[in-house]
């Protein structure tokens, strides 16, 4: 988990409606959200559109425990959903699902990369590397949240994949896809031959490389 603290103030909302939340967007810079989940019902809020926009521009808040202020009241939540504008830099809705400190819940995490330009399907084999996946749906307590998982490509060779299954995941963290059954197990990334590459290519590389 992220040492990082993610902090927002809210202010319940009683005004809905495209209307009042274009009025909030233009007149006070704010933007309109939702919280929803655990017992409790639905609590329509704003929050600053700067404020917000500032934590979106760390990766980590995508991934981690928020602190919601709304009017004083603490509440922990992750971001579950953004309505952005098609063309412009703003955020028209935020939905926010509650998370308890003793329940496990789901959500998606970044997957980051490491060792591609080693990897042996590409330094050695000349292929290149296609992610079919860029983040993960996993399950897990609040305090086990991680900000990200690493997917090592060292060893992967051409024609060969990494999956699901092959990830190591962290303590206490569960792939949603794999508890559904080892037919959910989708590859994260393969190495496949570059477009116009030869079999001789592949050949004359591999060669080169033994005689190394």
């Amino acid at each position: 988990m992220s040492n990082e603290d993610f902090t927002l103030d809210a202010a319940l909302r009683d005004d809905t409606g495209k209307g009042a939340s274009r009025r909030l967007r233009r007149e006070a810079g704010l933007i309109p959200a939702i919280i929803y989940g655990g017992r409790k019902k639905p609590t329509n809020i704003t929050l600053s559109h700067n404020a917000l926009s500032k934590h979106l521009e760390h990766e980590s808040f995508y991934s981690h425990i928020i602190t919601l202020n709304v009017d004083g009241k603490a509440e922990d939540v992750i971001l579950k959903d953004l309505q952005r504008h098609p063309a412009k830099p703003i955020v028209l809705h935020a939905d926010f699902l509650r998370v308890s400190k003793t329940k496990k819940f789901t959500t998606r995490v970044p997957l980051h990369f490491l060792n591609e330009d080693t990897c042996k399907g590409v330094k050695v084999q000349g292929g290149t590397i296609s992610h079919t996946m860029t983040d993960l749906e996993i399950s897990c307590l609040p305090g086990d949240l991680p900000e990200f998982i690493e997917v090592d490509l060292v060893e992967l060779e051409l024609g060969h994949s990494v999956h699901i299954s092959d990830l190591v995941l962290p303590k206490g963290v569960e792939s949603v896809a794999l508890a559904h059954g080892e037919d959910h197990n989708l590859p994260v990334a393969n190495v496949f031959k570059a477009r116009g590459a030869s079999d001789d290519d592949e050949a004359a590389t591999e060669e080169g490389a033994s005689e190394e």
